[in-house]
């Protein structure tokens, strides 16, 4: 696809055949984020990648209830209840893939430059026919020091931007955009 086209057709993708994400095309999405660029060239990011899917709906689940119980602390506010209260919502949405994408410091933009990571491995998921969602919800309970022991995450690391991929049943339809706000200065 050409650049444009992958940025308007780019949707959150959240309805996933049962196709799995190989790890090939899991590695060539994180080197596509790897392209982004970075302050000073330091390259803050770090990746996590799960192709589980059993473990992903578990890890879904805890987060859900833990979120559920600590809403507070997930930055979502009431409004979030509602989802979080259903039983069969998962946070993970059952993907086949969890790529989380960490910033290696607290250093001024590193959790900014680890966004444009995570963009560029979106619009290459949806290059290559892979759905991709940002899932904000599951970072709060990613961030948790229990957590993070137990995935094995790198130690000073914090979780910027759990992305979960897989094919979609169907690609969503846009919801449009609002016109760009312009201050010309």
């Amino acid at each position: 696809m050409e650049l444009m086209d992958v940025m308007r057709q780019r949707r959150a993708v959240r309805e996933f055949t049962g196709d799995p994400v190989g790890r090939e095309a899991i590695e060539q999405l994180i080197r596509a984020a790897t392209l982004a660029p970075s302050a000073f060239n330091r390259q803050p990011w770090a990746f996590a990648a799960l192709l589980d899917r059993v473990r992903i709906d578990c890890y879904g689940e805890r987060a859900r209830i833990w979120s559920l119980e600590n809403l507070a602390e997930t930055g979502f506010g009431e409004a979030a209840r509602e989802y979080l209260q259903r039983p069969d919502f998962n946070i993970f949405y059952h993907a086949p893939a969890l790529v989380i994408v960490m910033a290696q410091s607290a250093d001024a933009q590193a959790t900014e430059d680890c966004c444009l990571a995570a963009q560029n491995l979106m619009l290459a998921a949806r290059d290559r026919g892979i759905g991709s969602c940002w899932i904000g919800f599951g970072r709060a309970w990613l961030n948790l020091p229990s957590v993070q022991k137990e995935l094995a995450l790198p130690e000073g690391c914090h979780v910027v931007a759990p992305i979960i991929l897989g094919y979609p049943k169907a690609w969503p339809e846009s919801h449009g955009r609002k016109p760009p706000e312009i201050h010309w200065l």
